[in-house]
C-alpha cells in the first residue's frame, strides 16, 4: 500500500475536529491539546511478477471416413439397404442341349460351373443385388454344393430335387431347401420338353425366406475405381469342362468378358450374349460321387485364374472349410482384386485353362 492511501485516514479526522470545535455550542473556548502525530512511512514494495505464458496442447484430431457400404457378391455401392440385407439366392441351372438359352445368367452377381455327370456342365446362379423373374431351367442339385455353398451364409437353394441320398444331405445342412417338391412358385414353360421346362422366379423364390436369414459375407476382394487391374493384358482364356468347351473373350467396349460355349455364342434367354465382368477359373479336383456324379472338391488349395479388366493374373486358391469364401492370392504373394461387378467361376479339372494371350 501506498504512503499517501495510509495518511489520508489521519489528516481525515483532524479535520472533523476542528469542524467539530468551529461547531461547540459552548460560548467558552475550548482548551487547546496538543496532540503529536507520530507518522511512519514504510516504503512501497515492488513486486515483478514474471509474465505467466501458457501453451495449449489440442491433441491432433483424425477423422476416419467409413468406407461406402457395397454388395457383397459384387462390390458395387449400395443403392438400397433394404435389397442389400436380402440372403443369397442359388438356382441350379441345366446345361444340356435342350435346356437353352437358360435365362438369368446376366442378372446373376456369381454363377458357378461345375462339372456333373454325362459329360455336362451346370450351374448354379447366385442372386443378391439383383434378381430375374423369370430363371431356370431348373435342375438337381449334387452333394458337391453342400461344401461350395456353406459360404454364402445359410443361402435359399433352389432346385428340382434329386435322389434320397442328395436329399436328405440337403436338408440336413445349412443350406435352405427350396426344392421344386416342397415349395411353391415353380411352374412349367410348355414351349420346353422336361425336363428342361421347369422355372421360377427370384422375386417368389426370396418371398420364402426364413424369418432370421441375413446377408451373405463379402466372397472377393475389389480393386478400386481408381487402381488399375493386376496383371498382364490378355484378349480371354480357353476353358475345357470334360467335353464342354468354353471361352471368354475380352470386350473393351462394354468392359466385360463375351462368352462362347461350343464356338457359338452363349446367349441368355433375357435377351443378349452371356457377359461378365470377371472370370476366375478355380482348378479342381474331381472325385467320384454317386450315381456316376463327380465331387469337386472345394476345400483345400489349388491353381487360379483371374481375368479382370482386361488382365489376367495367375495364383493360388485356398478354402479352409465350407464356411470361408475362397481366398485368391496371386503368384507375388498379393492378393487377388476383381473389377466391382459381375463375376463367372468356373470349375475345370486340372490342367484343363488355357490363357489367351
Amino acid at each position: 500500500m501506498s504512503t499517501s492511501r495510509r495518511l489520508l485516514p489521519l489528516s481525515f479526522a483532524a479535520v472533523l475536529i476542528v469542524l467539530a470545535a468551529g461547531c461547540s455550542g459552548s460560548s467558552e473556548s475550548a482548551p487547546t491539546t496538543s496532540a503529536t502525530t507520530t507518522s511512519t512511512t514504510t516504503p512501497a514494495t515492488t513486486t515483478t511478477v514474471p509474465p505467466t505464458t501458457t501453451t495449449t496442447t489440442e491433441p491432433a484430431t483424425t477423422t476416419t471416413i467409413a468406407p461406402a457400404p457395397v454388395y457383397p457378391l459384387t462390390g458395387q455401392l449400395v443403392d438400397d439397404p433394404v435389397v442389400a440385407a436380402r440372403p443369397a439366392l442359388v438356382v441350379k441351372i441345366d446345361n444340356a442341349p435342350a435346356a437353352r438359352p437358360q435365362t438369368g445368367f446376366n442378372a446373376a452377381d456369381i454363377v458357378f460351373e461345375e462339372i456333373v455327370n454325362d459329360n455336362l456342365t451346370r450351374f448354379a446362379m447366385v442372386f443378391q443385388s439383383h434378381g430375374s423373374d423369370p430363371v431356370g431351367p431348373i435342375r438337381s442339385g449334387r452333394l458337391q454344393d453342400i461344401d461350395l455353398f456353406g459360404m454364402l451364409n445359410r443361402p435359399l437353394f433352389a432346385w428340382s430335387g434329386g435322389n434320397g441320398t442328395v436329399t436328405a444331405a440337403v436338408r440336413a445342412s445349412d443350406l435352405i431347401d427350396l426344392s421344386a417338391i416342397r415349395t411353391p412358385g415353380y411352374f412349367r414353360d410348355k414351349s420346353r420338353s422336361k425336363p428342361h421346362d421347369l422355372y421360377s422366379n427370384t422375386t417368389s423364390l426370396w418371398e420364402r425366406t426364413p424369418y432370421g436369414i441375413g446377408a451373405p459375407p463379402q466372397q472377393f476382394l475389389y480393386r478400386a475405381a481408381d487402381e488399375a487391374p493386376q496383371g498382364t493384358p490378355h484378349s480371354g482364356v480357353a476353358v475345357k469342362l470334360d467335353s464342354i468347351d468354353v471361352r471368354w473373350d475380352w470386350d473393351a467396349a462394354s468392359g466385360t468378358y463375351l462368352r462362347t460355349m461350343e464356338k457359338q455364342d452363349h446367349n441368355d434367354g433375357a435377351g443378349g450374349q452371356v457377359t461378365t465382368h470377371n472370370v476366375v477359373v478355380l482348378a479342381m479336383e474331381y472325385v467320384p460321387g454317386i450315381s456316376d456324379s463327380p465331387d469337386a472338391q472345394t476345400i483345400g488349395t489349388g491353381e487360379a485364374f483371374v481375368f479382370a479388366g482386361g488382365n489376367y493374373v495367375h495364383g493360388t486358391w485356398t478354402r479352409a472349410d465350407r464356411l470361408a469364401p475362397f481366398t485368391l492370392t496371386a503368384d507375388d504373394g498379393t492378393p487377388m482384386r476383381l473389377t466391382p461387378g459381375r463375376t463367372f467361376i468356373e470349375l475345370p479339372r486340372q490342367n484343363n485353362t488355357l490363357p489367351i494371350p
